[in-house]
């Protein structure tokens, strides 16, 4: 090897060496573990409408009213009524379009799915998740029976879901803002200096509303 071709080899590598040694390098950041099966289905918990992701079980309306007058009648009261400020469960029908209305399990939910999966995750309070699967079966039908949706015979599992149908479930609707209210939105709105500057064009004392005895201004109007 001549002495150039050997010069330009030694530039040329000088030139790649840090090339390679900045090349991604595969690793490992060590942040928490992979989870299991088993943990994934601790946390998918969701119930759909149609009964998608409903636990096995079962319970009654009889079965229902004990395990509610024992966890949720502190709190919402006997008949659902509610206690103090807690959320009322039931009645409220045909309140909606007035100006005080009363949502409940049976004037507002469209669908059983909507309380039972709230009560599954959330309920009682202070104590969640602590109901087994019958429990929660019994309970909610018995809000249903509260409701007088389902009869005091009834028995919620997964074969029965669809049996139930709520009152208010043809009351929701896809949002339809971008048509209903297209005629509020502008599409070029202003960003700035958009408010032009205030100009006063007029005092209270020429229309005679404020006093005219200065003793009275000094010292407050009686």
């Amino acid at each position: 090897m001549s002495r150039w071709v050997s010069i330009i080899a030694a530039a040329a590598f000088a030139v790649a060496a840090p090339a390679f040694a900045q090349s991604p390098k595969p690793h490992s950041y060590n942040i928490g573990t992979q989870a299991t099966p088993e943990q994934i289905a601790g946390w998918d918990i969701d119930v759909r409408p149609d009964g998608q992701g409903l636990p096995p079980g079962k319970g009654s309306v009889r079965d229902g009213e004990k395990v509610y007058l024992e966890r949720c009648a502190a709190c919402h009261g006997e008949f659902g009524e509610s206690a103090g400020r807690w959320p009322q469960l039931a009645q409220g029908k045909g309140s909606l379009a007035t100006h005080d209305p009363v949502k409940t399990v049976g004037s507002y939910f469209p669908y059983v799915a909507s309380f039972f999966d709230y009560i599954r995750r959330a309920m009682p309070f202070g104590d969640a998740q602590s109901l087994s699967n019958d429990e929660l079966y019994a309970v909610t039908a018995f809000i249903l029976n509260l409701n007088d949706i389902v009869d005091d015979k009834f028995v919620l599992s997964k074969e029965t879901w669809s049996q139930v149908k709520m009152p208010n479930e043809g009351g929701f609707y896809d949002d339809d803002r971008k048509t209903a209210e297209k005629a509020f939105w502008n599409p070029n709105p202003c960003m700035k200096d958009c408010r032009p500057p205030v100009k006063i064009t007029g005092h209270a004392s020429v229309i005679d509303v404020t006093p005219d005895d200065k003793s009275i201004r000094k010292g407050g109007v009686e």
